[in-house]
């Protein structure tokens, strides 16, 4: 057998790459009081219908997946167009950090406790079912316990860099 090399593409042209990929942008949150942690996700998905089951990707050093690990839950919260300064405020850019970042919204809890953005398009209230770490970033599989469905209006999306909406 012979010997096959494999050949990575360089990282900031796969980023370039990627960035022409649009995608849905949300809020992943933890914690209860001044313990609460969160940051924006464009890395989600749903992995299955039965049993309810999502994943999100977090850089490996994020202190919000160090959280997440802690508290054992988590929430997703997909955000509409009129989130966008929550989005820049969780994304870390202003400097916001810990539970300052969840200042100028209505936050609620569902089954688990974890934080859940009262007004998003949709909430997805999980119990960590597993983490897989790969490379820079972990995958956390998410199993969903409850959930809300909100406002019926334009998404928030991320696409080139920048948030944009998806109607």
């Amino acid at each position: 057998m012979s010997e096959r090399r494999l050949h990575h593409a360089d990282s900031v042209a796969f980023r370039h790459a990627m960035r022409s990929l649009s995608s849905g942008v949300a809020i992943v949150a933890c914690g209860d009081g001044a313990e609460r942690i969160g940051c924006t996700v464009t890395s989600i998905a749903s992995l299955a219908l039965t049993p309810p089951t999502l994943f999100i990707c977090l850089t490996r050093s994020s202190s919000t997946l160090a959280g997440l690990r802690e508290a054992g839950a988590f929430s997703v919260n997909l955000l509409s167009t009129r989130h966008e300064a929550l989005a820049h405020r969780f994304s870390g850019r202003g400097g916001v950090h810990g539970p300052r970042r969840f200042a100028d919204a209505r936050w609620i809890t569902l089954a688990t406790g974890a934080p859940i953005l009262a007004d998003a398009l949709a909430a997805f209230d999980c119990l960590i079912e597993e983490v897989i770490e790969r490379h820079s970033h972990a995958i956390v599989l998410g199993a969903v316990v409850s959930l809300q469905v909100g406002p019926d209006e334009p998404a928030l999306a991320h696409w080139r860099g920048a948030y944009a909406p998806l109607r």
